[in-house]
């Protein structure tokens, strides 16, 4: 087997569990450290020409992270293709035991038995609090209802301000964000890269909490760890 990952969650969770038949992926794929694979280019823009030149048997797609254009082209050149979406912690694990049996393994990885382990039962606080959680800056987009990161949220105690907007990613102003009087700004390190300065200077007097946005968003191995890591830096709230 030979496999492309366009998804840096999965080339992590393929790399840790069948490294032998990883052959491709994306610049993007920064995990495990040292992965030593031929590169295709970006997740929304891949060389599909790299990508078709490694004759993949199977080709790992994010139907948010990828174009379906791309999908579609190499579907088209009789590569077959494994597109994932969860949008719930429960429904990430799902698709992960489903990945790795369709990587030929009958018995769970380590990481993926440790990542159910942990949340079977995270650990939350007594009183949950309201946030908003931006995700990118100039323009503002925030953290919307019905998507993966939100739900890790929810089990960790935190209520999502923009639980219930129709959009999964809206952008609202500066302005309109305040206005939904959060008790606490969640504000990750990527796909933005927010830094302590941006809690007091966008949102003063609100606390804010620098949190690691790829065990907020990621959902292969390092959910493992997501949960405990998560809830010490929400708890850092300052």
């Amino acid at each position: 087997m030979r496999v492309v990952s366009l998804v840096p969650s999965l080339t992590e969770a393929v790399a840790l569990t069948r490294p032998e038949v990883l052959v491709g992926a994306t610049d993007w794929c920064t995990h495990p450290d040292g992965l030593d694979v031929d590169r295709v280019g970006g997740t929304k823009y891949p060389d599909l020409d790299r990508v078709l030149a490694l004759r993949p048997d199977l080709v790992l797609l994010n139907e948010e992270e990828n174009r379906r254009a791309d999908a579609d082209a190499l579907v088209a050149a009789g590569v077959p293709v494994r597109v994932t979406f969860p949008r719930t912690v429960p429904g990430a694990l799902t698709e992960l035991g489903d990945l790795v049996t369709a990587l030929g393994v009958t018995t769970a990885p380590d990481w993926l038995v440790a990542a159910r382990r942990a949340w079977a039962d995270p650990p939350r606080p007594a009183t949950p609090r309201r946030a908003v959680v931006p995700v990118w800056r100039r323009p503002w987009v925030v953290l919307g209802g019905n998507t993966f990161a939100g739900d890790v949220l929810r089990r960790l105690g935190v209520v999502n301000a923009y639980a219930d907007d129709a959009e999964r990613y809206p952008r609202p102003t500066l302005d309109e964000v305040r206005a939904r009087d959060p008790e606490l700004v969640v504000l990750p390190d990527e796909p933005y890269r927010f830094t302590a300065d941006d809690g007091p200077e966008s949102f003063p007097g609100v606390p804010y909490a620098l949190v690691s946005g790829r065990h907020l968003t990621w959902y292969g191995p390092s959910l493992a760890e997501a949960a405990a890591l998560l809830t010490d830096q929400l708890a850092g709230a300052r």
